[in-house]
């Protein structure tokens, strides 16, 4: 099965700034499969076009992405859920807003439900945690959610995934020894290159960009990814990179946001898609991506974008944003010798990219050579 290319719709645009219709459409337009439904997006189309109601808003998001020929991914962030130590707000969580994640599911005709791992702050007014990092707990909460979706008609699925700055579950590792602990059909892992890289490689606010011995735990744990994971686990993939930073983000950097890990805050403001070294890119993106394809996956691939250029008002943002993510994926295909996407209809329309889509070869050629020698 070829892989199928897949963008988060926050990745074209903020919500409240970028509607969401105008973001599919540019999705469809260069090449995009599938759509990382984010519930910012349908909450916004929800107040400004059906008085808030977000299950309105669902049957239309899923009567364009038919009409686009989109898949939804997965809805997601279904955020700061397991390890809990307050169990009433989790009950509230599983009994009264996950019921509804699922009626949404089914509407948009998704079976899949994104969780991140939980990043909670601790209490403003204590001061004391409010996650546990105990892993009976988080196992059995995720346990449970797993087997309220298993029992749905048509069942759901959920996809873990370690954000780099999560308070206990912050390596694929962790998150991967979460997934086998929870040991059901229907519970997988979404690798991320961010969120791998960007945790064990790259460190932004170091003045360097790097941990101190970042080429070697990098080597070291892909090594463990290839002989760990079972490819059956993966539910899907995200591909991207980020910034070096000119300075450490540290208290004086303008990225920095109180009581914000840092990773948090290069995260939300720097990403960028594979490739745009011009951009300021250093991950070693192709290097984890070879990685991932190493394991035999085939499916989704998305790239999910964060960067504070999709705050910008400009309305071709959607589609300077759509434009490179669908270049970047093509040089991945390339480098990686992958399955090739077949050209988007902004390319077939005449569209004034054409030219800029028909020349990437040497760029491509040179990131690799670049991978290699990290």
């Amino acid at each position: 099965m070829p892989n199928r290319l897949g963008i988060g719709s926050m990745s074209l645009g903020r919500p409240g700034i970028h509607d969401l219709p105008g973001k599919l459409h540019q999705a469809s337009r260069y090449g995009y499969e599938g759509i990382e439904l984010f519930i910012d997006d349908l909450d916004h189309l929800a107040r400004t076009d059906f008085d808030g109601c977000n299950i309105a808003a669902a049957h239309e998001v899923r009567r364009l992405c038919d009409a686009l020929h989109l898949s939804i991914i997965c809805l997601q962030p279904f955020g700061f859920y397991e390890g809990l130590l307050d169990r009433s707000q989790h009950e509230y969580l599983v009994t009264q807003k996950l019921p509804h994640w699922f009626r949404l599911a089914h509407i948009l005709n998704t079976d899949l439900i994104q969780i991140p791992s939980n990043f909670l702050p601790p209490d403003p007014t204590t001061h004391l945690p409010r996650t546990t990092g105990d892993p009976a707990l988080i196992v059995a909460d995720l346990q449970r959610v797993a087997d309220l979706g298993a029992a749905q008609s048509p069942p759901l699925r959920f996809v873990y995934e370690a954000l780099a700055w999560g308070n206990h579950i912050d390596t694929w590792e962790a998150c991967y020894a979460v997934v086998e602990r929870v040991n059901r059909p229907n519970f997988g892992i979404c690798l991320d290159s961010f969120n791998l890289a960007g945790r064990v490689f790259a460190d932004p606010a170091s003045p360097t960009g790097t941990t101190p011995t970042a080429h070697a735990d990098l080597r070291a744990s892909l090594a463990r990814l290839r002989s760990t994971v079972d490819v059956a686990k993966v539910f899907y993939l995200q591909l991207v990179d980020a910034e070096r930073l000119a300075a450490p983000l540290d208290t004086r950097h303008p990225f920095h946001v109180p009581g914000q890990p840092p990773r948090m805050s290069w995260s939300r403001n720097a990403r960028l898609f594979p490739f745009e070294e011009h951009r300021g890119g250093y991950l070693p993106v192709v290097d984890v991506a070879r990685a991932f394809f190493d394991l035999g996956f085939e499916g989704w691939v998305s790239l999910e974008l964060f960067s504070r250029t999709l705050a910008d008002p400009d309305p071709s943002v959607p589609e300077a944003h759509a434009r490179r993510g669908y270049e970047s994926w093509r040089k991945m295909v390339e480098v990686l010798e992958l399955e090739g996407p077949a050209p988007p209809r902004a390319l077939l329309e005449g569209s004034e990219v054409a030219s800029e889509l028909k020349s990437s070869k040497s760029s491509a050629a040179v990131a690799l050579e670049v991978q290699h020698r990290l």
